[in-house]
Parts: C-alpha cells; structure tokens; sequence
C-alpha cells in the first residue's frame, strides 16, 4: 500500500494564477515543502519557506530543469479558457505530458486540475458519475480529457498514482443560475487536493471538482468527493430568479458557453454517441484473435 504524501516536496504548476495563488497559500500551512513554478513569477509574497521557478510548461527542458525529487505534483498550470488550438497545444497538452512524464521520473503522484469542459457536452437533465463519456465542449475541454486519459495510460502502464479532478465552477461566489449545480468553493478545492495528497492508496482515480451543492449534476461514487462540504444553494437568493444563458445551446449542455462557442450544427447534439446504442441492437460481436 502506498504511503500518504505527508512532508515530501511537492511541485506546484500554474503558481501565479488565482487558484495557484490560493494553494501555495493553503498547501503551506499543512507544513508541506512547496516549489511553486508558472511561465510568470507571482505578483503576491511568497509564502515563508516557499521558492518559486519560471518554467514554460511546453519547453519539455525547462520542465525537466524543476528537478525529480518530488513526492507529489499539483498540477494546475494551464491555459484556462477557450482559445484555438494552437494555442492550447503547448501548456495543455505537451504541458501535460511533461508534467506526467517528470512525475514518473520523481515517482510523485499526481493532482491534475482536470475540467468539467471534457464532458460538456451532456445535457442538463443528466445526472452522471466519474465515469460517464468523455464529450468535451471544446479546445480546453479536449485538453482536459487527454489528461485524465494520460493519467490512464501512465497509470496502466508505469503504476503512476493521479487524481484528476473535474473542477466546476471555482470561484468565490456562483453569480449565475449555472453555478448553483457546478460551484467548487475554494475551501472544498483545498480539501479535495489535500484529500488526493494524503489518501493512503491513492491509484488513479477521477473526481468531480465540486461542492456538495443541492442542485448538482455530478454523483461522487469515490470516497474523495466526499471531502467536499459547501453546497451554493445559500447563495440562490443572490441569483437572479429563472436567468438563464443567452442562447439554448448554453442552456441545454452543461458546459455552458463553451458549448455555444464555434457551434454550427442546425439541431441540437444528440445525447447518444454510437448510432448502436440509440437503436437497442446489441454491440455487434467481434472475434478475437
């Protein structure tokens, strides 16, 4: 059985964003060892004892020249919202695969900010669990799905240890209707990832990066997303009353604008992904040999 992530270093990209800003923050007072890193230094006071490396995240040497004596890596370093491909490949997804691969080199587990844009495409009046298709909404959520599969890959294949959090709506307050089912307060984000740091067999594993909101759409069957406690329902009153998104698209998926973004069908996306499935007809057989 793997040993919990007590005061071993821990690796923590995308430094100088908000939530990177809260967790450098957070993950210190549990007397963790942190090295911070991002393509842009911090604009807040580092924390006591904490030093902070500038790496480009699809620059696989500079990621390389962070070191390898790491016990975990919370990896939220990324582009964080829609933006073409291009511009998504780097720090997305050769990023991640950088980041995986030092991983493997430090044998570190890994707390990978995941999205709940790699299965936005379901409709709202689905309810799914962890391990529901992946239908991402677009470019980042692609991204986001590639790395919970990585995580996958590197898990079957070289024993690494990750948990992949689809992370909601993160933010301080929910502002919009949306945000009543898919808000993740910053306190439950802290006690997700140190719940991904501390558990004693950690495996691979995928957890919706959400509070314990009355109105979710996501069922947590892993232990982990049990360690989330907030709910956004106190904030309803807050919320304008029948507000929705713009358009239906937003309104219809769970990913929200994202899903509105670029789309260009004239009717709705079915919910079925496999014409063999919509039909009743069974799976077709194959031989195996």
């Amino acid at each position: 059985m793997t040993e919990p992530v007590a005061a071993g270093p821990v690796l923590l990209t995308g430094a100088s964003g908000t939530l990177g800003r809260l967790l450098a923050e957070r993950l210190t007072r549990e007397g963790r060892t942190l090295v911070l890193t991002d393509l842009i230094e911090p604009d807040y006071e580092l924390p006591a004892g904490v030093r902070f490396m500038v790496a480009d995240l699809a620059d696989r040497e500079a990621v390389l020249r962070l070191g390898n004596d790491y016990a975990a890596i919370v990896h939220f370093g990324a582009v964080s919202t829609e933006r073409d491909f291009a511009d998504i490949f780097g720090p997305n997804i050769a990023g991640a695969h950088h980041i995986f691969d030092l991983a493997r080199a430090s044998k570190a587990r890994v707390i990978f900010a995941s999205s709940n844009h790699a299965i936005g495409f379901n409709r709202r009046d689905v309810r799914l669990d962890e391990d529901c298709d992946l239908r991402p909404d677009g470019y980042y959520g692609l991204s986001k799905a590639y790395g919970e599969l990585l995580a996958r890959l590197y898990w079957d294949k070289h024993g690494l240890e990750s948990l992949s959090l689809r992370i909601g709506s993160c933010v301080e307050r929910p502002t919009e209707l949306r945000h009543l089912s898919t808000w993740l307060s910053f306190d439950d984000l802290v006690r997700l990832v140190e719940a991904g740091l501390t558990h004693p067999a950690l495996g691979c594993r995928i957890a919706w990066g959400v509070s314990a909101n009355s109105r979710a759409w996501w069922v947590s069957n892993d232990e982990i997303g049990t360690a989330a406690r907030d709910d956004a329902e106190r904030f309803a009153g807050a919320v304008v009353a029948g507000a929705a998104e713009a358009d239906p698209v937003s309104s219809r998926y769970q990913g929200g604008t994202f899903c509105a973004s670029g789309y260009d069908r004239e009717e709705f996306s079915p919910q079925e992904l496999f014409g063999w499935r919509g039909t009743g007809q069974a799976m077709p057989s194959r031989t195996v040999e």
